[in-house]
Order: C-alpha cells, then sequence, then structure tokens
C-alpha cells in the first residue's frame, strides 16, 4: 500500500537554504529513480520559522524499509545531514495553531 509523508527539514543555517532546496528537488526523483517513490508531485512548504516541509509518496512500507538499505538514497541523505537537521511538524509555529498556513514553495 501506497505512504503519503512529510519530512521537515530545517537548515543548519541560512547559508545553507540553497543546497537544502537543491537536495529537495533531487529526493523525490532519486527515489522514483530507484523505484521507491510514486510520480505524484511532491508539496513542499516552508513554515515561518524556515523549515521546510516535503509531502510526497513511497510506493510502499516496504520502499521506505528498502531505501535505509539503497546506496543512492544514503549518498543523498547524508548529503541533506550536512545542510539540514530532521524535525517534526509538532516543532512548528504553524502546528500550534489551528489552521496554520505554510508558504507554497515552487521548485
Amino acid at each position: 500500500m501506497r505512504q503519503l509523508v512529510q519530512a521537515c527539514y530545517r537548515p543548519k543555517s541560512a547559508g545553507d537554504v540553497p543546497a537544502l532546496l537543491e537536495l529537495i528537488r533531487e529526493h523525490v526523483p532519486t527515489l522514483r529513480s530507484e523505484g521507491l517513490a510514486t510520480d505524484r508531485e511532491p508539496v513542499v512548504l516552508r513554515s515561518e520559522d524556515g523549515s521546510f516541509i516535503e509531502i510526497f509518496e513511497w510506493e510502499s512500507a516496504r520502499a521506505i524499509e528498502a531505501a535505509h538499505t539503497n546506496p543512492v538514497v544514503a549518498a543523498l541523505w547524508e548529503r541533506f545531514a550536512r545542510v539540514s537537521e530532521y524535525g517534526t511538524l509538532a516543532d512548528l509555529p504553524e502546528a500550534q495553531r489551528p489552521f496554520g498556513a505554510f508558504e507554497l514553495i515552487e521548485l
């Protein structure tokens, strides 16, 4: 069964934002090329605190597991770790209010 998920990335510094956006652009196409993500277009949002939320669809729960042993994906995720930290939606200011609005980012 397909799985729609969100990932939350907080840039380590303002100078890391361009590199992080480039990685977000690469992320789903890389997962697709490895047979792990669907053709559903990802949605990318920016929080008022500067975090980015990426919403995309995995092919299955097995695809998620396979990503964690895939060397191509691991290399991409290592690049993410150099410029960002992972967070949760609960960490974001918008999650503290009903109907929190995010800035839509066009990649």
